[in-house]
């Protein structure tokens, strides 16, 4: 969440610079000072009873001593009692009005973000590979049905509509894409991998910002106290909550592959066709705790572990950078990696790199100690590693061969165990 100090210090610069969002930054700004107002002004009222009680209560002794009534005294020390309680009952109530709206409130965009109004104001940032060219194209759901990769009708009578059965060779290939992506990032680029609980606490939602906001698409259990993980970026930066690190001890680099569970409220229509859309599905996380002096930089090398699977693949795609419009909740900078699929005819989002600065950290209460012996937050940051629906689309759809066939990347192949499908 946002400072409360920085926001009474810097109200106009913040309330500009979440204009750029969208959405009525203004009132949101507006209302957290006046509950903050309104929560100090108890605060200070309550100190001052409470000194009068203290020394209402020294009479109280100095009257007896001397064998003085005391009577009148103990009630007005009582009464002071009852009023300090109504301020404490105050005090909670607009403190717990306080933190849900300054949780409501989105990350304040990096000052590199390009401002944009929506998606269609994301800049390019780089293109890898030439677009397959291919003659009638297949798309994957009849690559899948050619080869009997994934059977959808069998899903459905489990769970409906948004879920797959991967089945065969095609459950083999989603389990080598896995392994692969992990083995990349742990061998190659230092993270290391964790294997972490599926249900999540709502304290550790709301840590990474899923909640309040996104609470609609969230699947949860037990009255909404617990969560089925939308995507391994929770349970794995959660590892680190309430803990304090030795400026030593960063950067931390984790990684896990997880199933994600997605309502996918208000998306009905998009993307429906196939796997690109699931509210079930398997993600490889990339997650990284950083000083805050380097998180940009870090940015660009997580965002560059991502590409790099799809370069191992040899996988055409571009990297785009999102803009004030269009950028996730809690970041403040974020890059999208889209691979293209021949049978879409189109791009499709397989990784979103984003960094968080401290809006996170500040929620989860992950501090480090720096060289002169201060507690700061930490800088978290995360992408996808990538996200296997999409990949698996893209994958099959770009290595489909004029003889109907599916070529499997080199690199993938001691995963898989063969060079082709079908």
């Amino acid at each position: 969440m946002l400072d409360i100090r920085d926001i009474r210090e810097n109200a106009t610069d913040i309330k500009t610079k979440l204009a750029t969002r969208g959405g009525d930054a203004h009132t949101q700004i507006d209302e957290v000072l006046s509950l903050d107002e309104t929560r100090r002004d108890i605060e200070t009222k309550k100190q001052v009873l409470q000194a009068e009680r203290n020394t209402a209560s020294k009479n109280i002794g100095m009257l007896m001593s001397k064998g003085e009534d005391a009577e009148p005294a103990k009630a007005a020390v009582k009464e002071i009692g009852e009023q300090i309680k109504v301020l404490e009952t105050q005090s909670e109530e607009v403190s717990a009005k306080l933190d849900y709206l300054l949780m409501s409130i989105p990350n304040v965009p990096h000052v590199d973000c390009p401002v944009g109004a929506d998606e269609n104001d994301n800049p390019e940032v780089r293109v890898w590979g030439d677009k397959p060219s291919i003659d009638n194209a297949k798309d994957h759901v009849q690559l899948a049905e050619l080869h009997g990769l994934i059977d959808f009708e069998a899903a459905a009578k489990i769970s409906g509509s948004g879920f797959a059965m991967y089945h065969g060779a095609g459950a083999k290939l989603e389990r080598a894409l896995i392994n692969f992506l992990l083995d990349l990032q742990t061998e190659e680029h230092g993270y290391t991998e964790v294997n972490v609980p599926h249900i999540i606490r709502r304290n550790c939602m709301e840590g990474t910002g899923q909640l309040p906001k996104f609470e609609d698409d969230m699947y949860g259990i037990e009255d909404n106290e617990m969560f089925l993980a939308p995507t391994a970026e929770v349970p794995v930066t959660n590892l680190m909550r309430d803990m304090i690190l030795t400026e030593a001890e960063l950067p931390v680099k984790m990684t896990a592959h997880t199933p994600c569970f997605r309502r996918e409220a208000g998306s009905a229509g998009r993307d429906n066709k196939g796997i690109i859309r699931m509210h079930q599905f398997d993600k490889v996380e990339l997650v990284q705790v950083v000083h805050p002096d380097n998180s940009m930089q870090v940015l660009e090398e997580l965002t560059g572990h991502a590409e790099a699977a799809l370069q191992k693949l040899g996988l055409h795609y571009r990297t785009i950078e999102l803009c004030t419009g269009d950028v996730g909740f809690s970041s403040t900078k974020t890059y999208d990696i889209e691979v293209w699929a021949p049978g879409q005819g189109k791009y499709l989002e397989v990784s979103s790199c984003s960094s968080f600065g401290d809006y996170q950290a500040r929620r989860m209460k992950l501090r480090f100690k720096d060289l002169d012996g201060k507690n700061q937050f930490c800088h978290t940051l995360n992408g996808s590693g990538t996200a296997l629906p999409r990949l698996y689309v893209a994958l099959i759809e770009q290595n489909q061969q004029s003889d109907g066939t599916i070529k499997i990347p080199a690199a993938l192949v001691p995963y898989f165990g063969k060079k082709v499908i079908g």
